[in-house]
């Protein structure tokens, strides 16, 4: 949340490019492979990929390229039969989040894995601008890869601020009536939001931290918005993980985030004037809402808040903090989020 190994191409069996017809020019080919030698890297710590795992760019129809890691899912997790999935990455992180611990996981369980960094994130190309994007583009980006490279609607999963860009993402899903119209974006086959910034954005959390928790209020802002949590290494863990996280793991961690924002996600003053994102009617996609406990960042109250307004009962992990797919425990969520996989993929048959 924010205040203010190379390898082979990957072949995708269960999920070849897409024959949809398309709501914006299509690029052909497969998402191609970061080759070695290949430009520069833009993180100076490159996250180091999992056994499996493949890097790929992108070309969105600006002609930036948005870096995606992916992970094929094992046949004999039925994978034929499991929508892929799609991991939307929040503040001061990038795909890599999601490559540490998730993708192997759901990959593992059948699941065809896609993790994205945003524009100006990651391995992916920074706009000429101040800030990344807005949430329209994040969003839309987001779309241009699912509408060119996936052929049946995947999950959408988004964690923090990308759960809010996934929170625009399913009110604007194009449906069987409006398909021609332009700015409509591929259906899904559900979502999930993961210690979410509620739709109305993060200013009612700041404000309850203010009142009711001012030391908290006060490290938050120091360690988002200035950016301590790059330098202390406590902040760092008081802020995204548990405490029973080892201090070796926060700091490899640490130095992923350093170098993973070459720029802001978004101008927050636009960002909360565009908000709350619009509601969408509670049988339009099937919506996962999963907070934590030990959450440093978005507290119970914008967890039930995100649940409240689309109409769906969230499940707050115990034992967990923010970085969920991170944490010690990170398997408590991944489990949590299998089970209503499970649960999907048998109201879908």
């Amino acid at each position: 949340m924010q205040l203010s190994s190379m390898a082979a191409p990957l072949s995708l069996r269960a999920h070849p490019l897409s024959t949809r017809a398309p709501s914006r020019p299509r690029a052909g080919g497969k998402p191609r492979a970061v080759a070695a030698g290949a430009g520069a890297p833009k993180m100076a710590v490159r996250y180091e990929l999992r056994p499996g795992q493949n890097r790929l760019l992108h070309e969105l129809s600006s002609g930036m390229c948005m870096e995606v890691i992916a992970q094929e899912g094992a046949d004999e997790g039925g994978r034929d039969l499991n929508p892929p999935l799609v991991f939307v990455h929040g503040s001061y992180h990038a795909a890599w989040c999601w490559a540490e611990h998730w993708l192997p996981f759901f990959s593992g369980r059948g699941f065809d894995c896609f993790a994205v960094s945003l524009l100006g994130q990651g391995e992916s190309d920074a706009p000429s601008a101040p800030v990344a994007g807005s949430l329209q583009t994040h969003a839309a980006d987001v779309a241009d890869f699912i509408d060119k490279k996936l052929s049946s609607p995947p999950v959408l999963l988004g964690h923090s601020f990308g759960g809010l860009i996934v929170q625009y993402y399913i009110a604007n899903i194009r449906d069987e009536q409006y398909t021609e119209r332009d700015g409509l974006f591929p259906d899904l086959a559900g979502a999930v939001l993961v210690c979410s910034v509620p739709p109305s954005g993060n200013s009612g959390i700041v404000w309850r931290y203010l009142f009711t928790k001012p030391i908290a209020a006060f490290k938050v802002t120091r360690s988002l918005a200035a950016k301590g949590f790059q330098t202390s290494l406590p902040l760092c863990k008081e802020t995204f993980f548990s405490a029973a996280m080892e201090d070796h793991l926060v700091q490899h961690y640490q130095e992923l985030m350093k170098e993973s924002s070459q720029m802001p996600l978004f101008d927050l003053r636009q960002l909360n004037a565009s908000l709350p994102v619009p509601s969408v009617p509670k049988s339009s996609v099937e919506l996962l809402v999963v907070g934590a406990t030990d959450d440093f960042i978005v507290d119970a109250q914008g967890i039930r808040e995100t649940g409240e307004y689309y109409d769906v009962p969230p499940i707050c992990v115990e034992g967990v903090a923010h970085d969920m797919m991170l944490d010690c425990s990170w398997e408590k969520g991944a489990d949590v989020l299998l089970s209503w996989l499970k649960g999907l993929r048998e109201d879908q048959r």
